[in-house]
């Protein structure tokens, strides 16, 4: 597993997510650890390493 920081994009506190290498491409929504918003997660993943990240809001 590779751990990862990004900001939240409501409240931009540093928040962790754990990446599964394995998995080629991962979307999925993860709640921020401090405000509990919805966060639309996209992972690209290339030589068991993040190739690409994307952390955005979540309209409502």
């Amino acid at each position: 597993m590779l751990e990862h920081f990004f900001p939240c994009p409501y409240c931009l506190a540093e928040i962790s997510i754990l990446v599964d290498p394995s998995l080629p491409s991962q979307q999925y929504i993860e709640d921020c650890e401090v405000c509990c918003n919805p966060i639309e997660v996209n992972i690209s993943i290339e030589e068991n390493d993040i190739a690409s990240f994307e952390a955005k809001s979540i309209e409502q």
